[in-house]
C-alpha cells in the first residue's frame, strides 16, 4: 500500500485568520495533540511581522513551548530573511515561502509583483541552503484569483517550476478561493505535470464550495501524494474575500483511505485535537 503525506496546517494557516487572538498555551496544546496523532508534518506558526499578522506574534514562544516528538517535523512560514533567521533560532525543522500565480493576488497579499516576490525571497533561499534548512513553496490562486479571475494554467506551470528551481523541495498548489472543480483541476494538471513531476507537488484545497475532497481524490489519481489540511477545517485566507475553510483533516484522511492509500494517522487521537480546535475563540 502506497503512503500519502498529510501536511497539517491548522496551527498556522488555520489560526492566522481568526478574529480573536488565540492564547499561546492553547496553540501549544493543539500542536501537541496533533503531534500525538501520527501526523509527520505540522505547520506550527509563522515568523511574519505582527503588524500584518498579529495572531502569529507569539511564534517564538509557541516553538519554545511545544513538545518535540520523534518523527514529527514542525514547519513555519518565513516570508523573508529575518523570518528565516528567527525560524532557525526557534528550532524549526523546515520553512515555507509563498508566491502567487496571479498578479492581483500577489499585489494584495505581498504588495509586490510576482517577479518582485521571487527577488525578495532569493536571499532567504540562499541562507536556507547554507543552513541546510528545507524550504517548501506555496503557490496561491492556481485555479482562480479573487481579483484577476481564472488563472492561466501556463502561469501555474511557470511559477511552480521557478519555485523548484529556486530551491523549494515541493510546491503546494493553493486553490485559494475554493473555485476548483474536477474539470479545472484536471486541465491544470494536464498542463502542469509534463513540466513538474507529481512527486514535487502537493494539493492545498479550500472547501468553500464543498469540493475539496473531490479535488483530493482527483489529484491522488493523477499522482500527487502530498496534501495540506487543517484540523476541523480551521481557517482560510485573510487576503481572499469569500474563501473560508481549509480542507478538513479528517475528511481528507478518509478520502486517502478510501482511495487505497496509507496515511498513518490515528483518527481516535485526532478527535482530541479536533476538540481543542473546536473550543478555540473565533
Amino acid at each position: 500500500m502506497e503512503d500519502v503525506t498529510l501536511f497539517e496546517v491548522g496551527p498556522r494557516d488555520g489560526l492566522q485568520s481568526r478574529g480573536l487572538p488565540v492564547p499561546t498555551e492553547r496553540k501549544i496544546a493543539l500542536i501537541d495533540a496533533l503531534g500525538r496523532t501520527g501526523l509527520q508534518k505540522i505547520e506550527a506558526t509563522s515568523f511574519v511581522s505582527p503588524r500584518w499578522v498579529p495572531q502569529m506574534a507569539d511564534a517564538a514562544e509557541v516553538m519554545a513551548g511545544v513538545r518535540r516528538l520523534p518523527g514529527v517535523r514542525l514547519a513555519a512560514l518565513a516570508p523573508n530573511l529575518r523570518g528565516l533567521e528567527a525560524a532557525i533560532a526557534a528550532g524549526c525543522d523546515e520553512v515555507a515561502v509563498f508566491a502567487s500565480a496571479s498578479e492581483g493576488f500577489s499585489r494584495a497579499n505581498l504588495n509586490c509583483s510576482i517577479e518582485e516576490s521571487f527577488e525578495r525571497f532569493a536571499p532567504l533561499m540562499a541562507r536556507a541552503a547554507e543552513a541546510g534548512m528545507p524550504v517548501r513553496g506555496y503557490l496561491s490562486s492556481v485555479i482562480a484569483c479573487p481579483y484577476d479571475g481564472p488563472t492561466d494554467p501556463g502561469e501555474v506551470a511557470r511559477w511552480s517550476a521557478r519555485l523548484l528551481a529556486a530551491g523549494c523541495y515541493e510546491v503546494a498548489l493553493g486553490d485559494t478561493i475554493g473555485a476548483g472543480r474536477a474539470e479545472t483541476l484536471a486541465a491544470l494538471l494536464d498542463r502542469l505535470l509534463p513540466h513538474v513531476p507529481a512527486a514535487r507537488l502537493a494539493g492545498h484545497f479550500h472547501d468553500t464550495a464543498g469540493r475539496a475532497c473531490e479535488m483530493v481524490d482527483l489529484a491522488l489519481a493523477r499522482g500527487l501524494r502530498s496534501f495540506d489540511a487543517s484540523v476541523g477545517g480551521l481557517g482560510g485566507c485573510p487576503y481572499a474575500p469569500g474563501a473560508p475553510g481549509n480542507a478538513d483533516t479528517r475528511q481528507v484522511l478518509e478520502v486517502i483511505s478510501a482511495a487505497g492509500f496509507r496515511h498513518g494517522v490515528d483518527l481516535a487521537a485526532l478527535a482530541e485535537a479536533e476538540a481543542i480546535a473546536g473550543a478555540l475563540p473565533a
